[in-house]
């Protein structure tokens, strides 16, 4: 993650999701077609912003190390080196925590 060999443009951001619970509270342990699609992640790349019409970048609101939460099924998934990630565009996150 140190040296990610991606770097999104414009508004995107590309996100490392939480992993998803192997066991559920009652310590069922959960098999991977069961578990649910993480909605937290910690951004590890943000492009510059997007355009505006009058042709100036509107600076990114989120930066990387931000642990943000997103749609359910946002972004596209890729994997580089084995690692998974997901690029989306900023105003597919929620909410920064914390």
């Amino acid at each position: 993650m140190a040296n990610l060999k991606l770097k999104p443009l414009a508004d995107r951001v590309i996100v490392k999701p939480m992993e998803a619970d192997e066991k559920t509270k009652g310590g069922i342990i959960l098999p991977d077609t069961a578990k649910e699609k993480p909605v937290e992640g910690t951004i590890v790349a943000a492009g510059p912003g997007r355009t505006s019409d009058e042709g100036k970048v509107v600076p990114m609101s989120v930066k990387k190390g931000d642990k943000v939460l997103y749609g359910k099924y946002s972004g596209s998934e890729v994997t580089v080196e084995g690692t998974d990630y997901l690029i989306m565009r900023e105003s597919d996150i929620f909410a920064v925590i914390g």
